[in-house]
């Protein structure tokens, strides 16, 4: 697995608790709810994308068809 993925989800996690932090801070509960929950959507797609990869080289190691 490489250090840069962990380092992307890492980052994108300490950015959006601190814009959370922020909105719920200026009292814009319902905002901060909102960016919480597109940041745990977008990580979700790039695990995604990696068990497709993951398939793939499954696929292509054992020749699946």
């Amino acid at each position: 697995m490489d250090v840069d993925l962990i380092f992307k989800i890492a980052g994108l996690g300490i950015l959006i608790s601190i814009l959370n932090k922020v909105l719920i801070q200026s009292g814009r509960e319902e905002q901060a709810q909102m960016t919480t929950l597109v940041g745990v959507i977008i990580v979700l797609l790039i695990v995604i994308q990696l068990i497709g990869k993951l398939f793939d080289s499954v696929k292509t190691m054992f020749h699946l068809y």
